[in-house]
């Protein structure tokens, strides 16, 4: 029973990437509706939703657990960092694609994929583990990853690890959302139930519109570009086995609530982080490289989810 309800929440979402992949291919959608949503879920639908979801669900007491939580995904991803440099020697990737291979095997695609993902098996409740995770991803990516992914470019060292960008990028609109629910339940301020509708509504456009930003960018790659190679292999590798292992493994060290870790194993098998291309494209990096390892991994997820979702069920 479990892995159809699994199956059934991965076809779910491919329902939706292909609604937005086919409205592509029509012409309705194109890149810079692509640019649109991608500005619509993470600077207003999905910050409210973050914020709909906190205050409705938790209390002081409820939050005061949430601060060991953070231990879990900041050490896997670290620890997932350096076995991606092992890898990218041991598999002797191509010193042109090295950087950003190293960056695809540590980060995880938290928000657009994994959010909804964890929406649909796990209900309005995984939430802010989501976001627990998605803080360590989006500081290890722009820091350490945009770090790598630079050195593939023409540029070498074109971006520094550690600068006001990377602090831009990880205070974001999201993480906004998350801190003012927070500071909301600590001085117990009542929220009419009208703004928490409206929280509520907006920020459900979250899901669908992440699944047609996957849908126009998988079409955006010509599946001919698709090969079996080191780096192929290396990648899924990476994404959906040696990171969820890592952070079961540090579960069973650092113990924490069921859901939490379960939302944590999942959010680390999630496919490749869709704005590695953008950053690629920026430093003169392999981008139509990370684009094809973002629809090779997607796809890859709907094998790999459900697996996942039979293994925590036992």
């Amino acid at each position: 029973m479990v892995i159809f309800n699994a199956l059934g929440s991965v076809f779910t979402i491919a329902i939706m990437v292909t609604v937005g992949y086919y409205l592509t291919a029509r012409k309705w959608f194109n890149p810079d509706i692509a640019g649109l949503f991608s500005k619509l879920i993470v600077n207003i639908s999905l910050p409210l939703l973050m914020f709909y979801n906190i205050v409705s669900n938790f209390d002081r007491t409820k939050l005061s657990h949430l601060a060991n939580g953070l231990l879990i995904p900041f050490i896997s991803i670290g620890i997932c960092y350096l076995l991606g440099i092992i890898a990218a020697k041991a598999l002797n990737i191509d010193e042109k694609r090295r950087g950003t291979f190293e960056s695809m095997f540590f980060s995880s695609n938290a928000i657009f994929i994994g959010l909804p993902v964890n929406l649909a098996l796990f209900g309005e409740s995984s939430v802010p583990y989501v976001l627990l995770y998605y803080i360590a991803n989006t500081l290890f990516f722009w820091s350490l990853g945009a770090y790598c992914i630079s050195k593939d470019g023409v540029e070498k060292g074109a971006v520094r690890m550690f600068s006001m960008e990377t602090v831009r990028r990880v205070f974001s609109p999201p993480l906004f959302g998350f801190m003012g629910a927070i500071l909301i339940i600590l001085i117990n301020l009542y929220i009419p139930k009208f703004i928490l509708d409206s929280c509520m509504y907006i920020g459900n456009l979250t899901t669908p519109l992440s699944m047609f930003y996957i849908g126009i960018t998988m079409y955006s790659v010509k599946f001919r570009d698709i090969k079996l190679s080191r780096d192929v292999f290396g990648t899924i590798l990476g994404r959906f086995i040696v990171s969820p292992i890592v952070v079961y493994l540090l579960a069973l060290w650092i113990p924490v609530d069921p859901l939490m870790k379960n939302v944590f194993i999942i959010q680390s098998a999630m496919p490749v982080v869709t704005s590695t291309a953008i950053v690629a494209r920026m430093y003169n990096a392999d981008s139509k490289y990370a684009a094809v390892m973002t629809v090779v991994t997607t796809l890859a997820s709907i094998l790999f989810i459900p697996l996942y979702m039979l293994i925590l069920s036992k």
